[in-house]
């Protein structure tokens, strides 16, 4: 496999490849330093049959964010199939601490992208949330995107692997009845989409960075809920966003709804440990 990978990546590269080491860095795919004569590089492999579907939905949503020239993101020099697998060969940063201004710069930029003008709820293309498919089929609006994109297919699939009973699921006019008095009137924004506190990174130069997004366009506070779920950013991170985008009237409860969808997803994919926390944001909620 290590061969097969140097012969691979010096094809693409054009150059000889010194070395390549396992190193963590992401939950889904394996990711290696690559290392020549003059650089290095982080390359990741998909092993899923679908790898290089996530591969290139990993890509397409690194260039979203870098085409709103806001916050930074890794420059990506291959996406391509790699012997049945995905591969995804990008700039290899070196990790720094995540000092107080970093996380007020991240904020700021975070904002700025939220700022960007966007024409519709959803996405050109689907993607993936962790491992798991994510529908973007667009929407005029908020609210029947939220209801019939996110929080149905991922609660369907909790009932589906017995995770949660039936009569626990709520029906779509029941979610769309308590969602109304939150979701009106939102505009979208693009959103990295997956933002807790594994996807973003601050270089040895203090620059902040978004990796592993989950791209498509919905509402701003949906990157805040989730940045907050497993422990909070750095309090700087939030002054500074607020400053540019304050939180409007009902933004617990909203926290509540898009924290939901993250915790269905984790669900799914690792189990009912994640159910009391689910079960209890319906009862809180309905």
């Amino acid at each position: 496999m290590e061969q097969e990978l140097k012969d691979g990546i010096s094809g693409i590269l054009g150059t000889a490849i010194r070395r390549i080491s396992s190193i963590r860095g992401g939950d889904i795919g394996n990711s290696y330093l690559v290392e020549t004569s003059e650089d290095r590089y982080f390359c990741k492999i998909y092993e899923q049959d679908n790898g290089s579907e996530m591969a290139k939905a990993e890509y397409d949503g690194l260039e979203y964010i870098r085409k709103t020239n806001t916050v930074n993101t890794p420059e990506v020099f291959a996406c391509k199939n790699h012997r049945g697998k995905g591969l995804l060969l990008l700039e290899y940063i070196e990790a720094g601490s995540a000092g107080k201004k970093a996380m007020q710069q991240l904020g700021e930029q975070l904002a700025a992208m939220h700022l960007v003008a966007q024409d519709s709820f959803g996405l050109d293309t689907d993607n993936f949330i962790g491992s798991l498919p994510q529908d973007n089929s667009a929407e005029e609006s908020w609210l029947p995107f939220y209801v019939k994109r996110r929080l149905q297919p991922q609660l369907q699939l909790a009932v589906d692997k017995g995770l949660l009973r039936p009569e626990e699921t709520p029906s779509k006019a029941q979610l769309t009845d308590a969602l109304v008095p939150y979701l009106d009137k939102v505009a979208p924004s693009l959103l990295h989409g997956d933002l807790w506190g594994g996807n973003y990174m601050v270089s040895s130069s203090g620059k902040p960075y978004l990796v592993d997004p989950a791209v498509y366009r919905g509402h701003n506070e949906v990157d805040l809920a989730m940045s907050r779920l497993f422990g909070a950013f750095p309090a700087e991170f939030y002054s500074a966003y607020e400053a540019a985008i304050p939180p409007g009237p009902g933004f617990k409860e909203r926290q509540d709804w898009y924290q939901l969808y993250y915790l269905l997803m984790h669900l799914n994919v690792f189990g009912s440990s994640y159910r009391s926390s689910v079960t209890d944001i319906l009862k809180r909620r309905l």
